[in-house]
This record gives C-alpha cells, structure tokens and sequence, in this order.
C-alpha cells in the first residue's frame, strides 16, 4: 500500500491493475473515461463519495451510474437517468444524451427517450449538489425496485428460421420464488451482445431489467446448413418478477450490430397462466460460499451464484461428479482474476442424474440418454459439445438460487461449448478438461471470443465496418473502446496478480499489443497478447486484455463486500 496515494487507488491498485500499473496510470490511461483524471484532481481532497466514484470509473465506469443513482434517489432519477444505461457513463454531456437515447431504443421505448434525456440532465446536476452516499451503505442488500418482486420470472421462447430469417414466439412463462440475480445495474449491460432482452414498466416505460446474451440459433445461422434448412431452438431467460404490468422486448442484432429480429409481448403478474414452479428442487450440495463456513446462510444478493450442473452421471456416480466439479472450481481459482475475486461467487453442484452414463457421439452411433441429452458433433463440428435442451436443463435448476451455469458431462471424448449468459458445457475426463472448463466459461460469463482463427471459415462473423462487441477482439472500427490504452504495456508475475501455471515455461514479460488473427478469423481481426487462455489449452492464462474484461464484469454483477 502506497500512502502516498489516496485510499480509493490502493484498491485499484489491489483489485484490478493487471502488470502493476500505478493506478493514476490507469486514471490517465483510461480511454473509455478521459474524465476520471479531471475528477481525481479535484475531488481527492476531502471528497470521500468521490472515492468510490473514482474507483469504478476506473474499472469500466460503470460505478457511474451507480454514484448518480444514489445520489439522485429523492428525484426518481433510478427510474429515469441511470435506466438509461451508458448515458452516464459518457464523459460529457453530448454523448451523454446519445447514449441515452441510444439505450432506450434498444429497450424500443420512444417516451424514455425523451424523459431519459431529461432525467439525466437532471441527474448530473444533482448529483454535483448533493454529498455522495456512504460507501458502506452501499455494502447492504439492495432492495429491489418496488415495481419488482422477490420473484424470477422465467421466459422460455423459441427461436426459429433460416440464415436470413428469425422468428421469436413466446413457448411458457414461469414464476419461481426467489431472485438470484444481479441487484446493480439493473438497467443496463456489461455488453451488447448478439441479443437483448428489456422489461420496461407498462405505465411508465421505465426500464425495471435488461441483460444481453448469445445464442446457438444465431451461429447456426452462419453455417451452411442454415442456407437450405429452416430449424428452431429453445431459449431460456431468467429477469426479475414485475409487480406491475411489464413489456417484454426481445431483440437479435446481425453481425453488423443492427436488429436483424424483434419480439414485444405484455407480461402481468396477475396472469393465471403464469406457471408457478414449486418448492421441489434436483438434490444439489454447495462447495463454495463466498469463501465462508458452508453451514452459513447463503448470501446470494452480494455474490454471483454458479450452479455445476452433472450430465452423463449416473445416481452411482454423483461421488465422481462432485470430485469433478471441485477439479472445475479449482480450475477456476488458478485463473485471475477468478483467483483473486473468489470470494465475489458461490457455486452449488446439481446432482441431475442421468439414466446412462458418458453422453452422445453421433459421429460414432452413441447416443445416450442423458440429464441434458447433450451431444458432440454440434453443427457437424466434432469437438462442439452442446445442448439444445435447454427447457429441461432450467426445469432440472428449478428451485435452486444461479445465474450462469457451467455442465459438466462425464465423458474422456475431447470438447466443449460456451454460450454468453447461457451456459458452459466440457468434457470432464479428458486430460484437457482443466484449461477448456475455463476457457469455455471465459465464454458463458465473460462473454470472451476465441482469440484462435482459420482460412476455411464457411462465412465471416467480423467485419471492417463493425466493433465486435466482444472485448478481446477487434477491427480497429472503434479501437479506442478496447484495449488502446494498454497497448505497449508490459505485464510480468512480479508486477500483476497472474499466476503462470501449466505446461510452458514462465513466459517473463506480456507485451499487449494488435496481432492479427482471431475470432475464426486469420485477416481483419486483431487480439491483445500472442497467446492466451482464449487462443490455446497449452498456454497458463488469461491475457492481460482478458483478464481486465473478465474483472469489469465480475465487478458489473456484485456490489461491494466489506
């Protein structure tokens, strides 16, 4: 701890720089925030609100919106500026209102536009005139906003089309006790994601929940199958339950960004034809609290909440699968900033069993029947391990608190799969197991794309005239959002909290710089290191790009823990 920087850089310096970056270094250095630097300056003196204002600016400015929404609490100005998402993250007022108007069209509500773009004005102001909120207040439970309940609301839809068309239908809405979710930035995205769900107050169009996703049926829309077969796909989404009378939007963005399919439907609380989810629940067993006593309460309102879920298991073989998934959480903690941030998670292992053991290799006439009904061979791909099953999967969580989801299918036959806030599932027994669990989770949680490429992709998901949304990638389109500011920096185990575990030698010093290849890709798309977790199994972890990118969203979920 330097005591010549103040307290709130301490903890930046601790949590998030990765390669020792002095944490007025990253201030400075932060393209996404150019502003952080002039509030450093004028507020680290006798500004103690200010603190916590800096802190998660400088870990992707979300904290923001967080600071702006205490502040303006006696105004509505949650309801109206900090539901308008990355308005207030913006570094000025201009972009400020683009942002605004930007988020609410995405959520395809015209008034919050326009109230947003109001509300935000006045959200600033106030903000500027009133002391910021204690920063151990902001420890506590959240509350939920009143218009939402202690409740999940469990929407289940179908995906359908061919590779130029979709169709979105509602198949079953369903209640469960309880909600596990995220109670900050309720109103915004960590990313955009190649989907987008939005639930929007009837009366007023405030935003009450948004989150972003991907989705088997969109990279089946890049296949060449997807040419002359029309398919459908289930898709799940857990947000919080309405009180009030919502609006549901659903909407899915092309490879360019823009909506290539949109759905809106009305959800009231009182509907009768809501299916309530009982109290019964798949035996399950938690190996990870937060970091506490197992026989503690449950503290599922700080922490993100991973469910393990077992496929291929056998009722005699949970005793394998519970050592498996502890092999998969241990995997998880020698990766930074997992590692350093564990105690931000809790993690129970599902004890879904399955009527055959291993899980289904069409390619060599195996088919198993199995929790998930998971199979290799997605997409004629033969390492793509997947399941469209995923009804049945939530049926089998039914009752039991989670937000992502990693599977774990007892088979030796190498593979995996990982879908953005959908699941990981991975090959258990292969001697790769360790490195791809993580790999694929880098996937499902952190919404990462794979930094490895080839010459014969069927069709390009990347184009010069679109930023990937991912943050490990890029087309240089907007590469100031990325990692621009890291470029040139060197990063050693001396100097971050990378731990150099695996099969290479010690590889020194990281130098983060643009080399070309990636996301499928060989020309066109550029990642941050030469190697990485994303790229290789053999390599012992994370970039520094990805490790930043993975912190930011840990930090997006939970809010401070004392």
């Amino acid at each position: 701890m330097n005591p010549a920087i103040p307290p709130f850089c301490n903890y930046l310096y601790e949590k998030t720089s990765i390669g020792g970056m002095r944490p007025v270094q990253i201030v400075r250095q932060d393209k996404d925030c150019p502003a952080a630097h002039r509030f450093l300056r004028q507020n680290a003196e006798g500004c103690h609100g200010g603190a916590r204002f800096l802190r998660q600016n400088a870990e992707g400015c979300h904290g923001e919106t967080r600071i702006l929404r205490q502040n303006a609490e006696g105004r509505h100005a949650l309801r109206g500026a900090a539901a308008a998402g990355r308005a207030v993250f913006a570094p000025n007022l201009r972009d400020g209102l683009a942002a605004t108007a930007k988020n609410a069209y995405y959520c395809g509500n015209e008034n919050e536009m326009r109230r947003g773009i109001v509300l935000f004005v006045v959200a600033v102001l106030g903000a500027a005139a009133r002391p910021a909120e204690p920063a151990a207040a902001a420890a506590a439970a959240r509350p939920l906003d009143e218009r939402l309940s202690e409740a999940t609301l469990r929407l289940d839809y179908i995906f359908s089309g061919t590779d130029k068309t979709c169709e979105i239908a509602v198949d079953e809405l369903s209640r469960l006790e309880g909600w596990a979710g995220r109670r900050t930035h309720m109103a915004e995205v960590p990313l955009r994601g190649n989907g987008q769900v939005c639930m929007t107050a009837a009366a007023s169009g405030d935003t009450l929940y948004r989150m972003s996703f991907s989705t088997l049926f969109q990279e089946w829309q890049a296949t060449e199958e997807a040419t002359t077969t029309r398919k459908a796909f289930e898709n799940v989404f857990l947000v919080p339950m309405p009180s009030v009378e919502a609006r549901i939007t659903v909407r899915l963005f092309d490879f360019h960004g823009n909506v290539s399919s949109e759905m809106k439907h009305v959800v009231k609380p009182g509907d009768i034809l809501i299916r309530p989810v009982g109290s019964e629940t798949t035996p399950h067993e938690w190996i990870w609290k937060g970091g506490k006593d197992l026989d503690s309460n449950l503290d599922a309102e700080h922490r993100i909440d991973l469910a393990i879920v077992a496929e291929g298991y056998t009722e005699e073989e949970m005793d394998l699968f519970m050592a498996d998934a502890r092999e998969a959480m241990s995997s998880l903690w020698a990766h930074e900033p997992f590692g350093s941030l564990k105690e931000k998670f809790n993690i129970v292992c599902v004890k879904s069993p399955s009527m055959e053991t291993n899980v289904s290799v069409p390619r060599r006439k195996l088919w198993k029947d199995t929790a998930v009904g998971s199979h290799f061979d997605t997409f004629y791909s033969d390492r793509y391990l997947t399941t469209l099953n995923l009804f049945r999967l939530h049926d089998i969580l039914a009752g039991i608190p989670y937000e992502h989801i990693i599977i774990l299918a007892n088979t030796n036959t190498y593979g995996g799969g990982g879908i953005y806030n959908s699941y990981t599932l991975t090959t258990a027994h292969h001697p790769g197991f360790r490195p791809v669990v993580v790999h694929e989770f880098g996937h499902s949680f952190a919404g990462l794309a794979d930094e490895y490429y080839y010459d014969d992709q069927y069709e390009e998901q990347y184009y010069p005239d679109t930023e990937p949304w991912e943050q490990n990638i890029t087309t240089m389109k907007d590469f100031s959002s990325k990692w621009e500011d890291m470029v040139g920096m060197k990063f050693s185990n001396q100097e971050s909290a990378i731990e150099w575990r695996g099969k290479k030698a010690d590889p020194g010093t990281v130098t983060v710089g643009t080399y070309e290849g990636g996301g499928y890709q060989s020309k066109g798309v550029w990642r941050g290191s030469l190697d990485c977790r994303m790229n290789t199994n053999s390599y012992p972890a994370f970039c520094p790009v990805c490790q930043r990118a993975i912190g930011r969203m840990i930090e997006f979920y939970t809010v401070e823990i004392d």
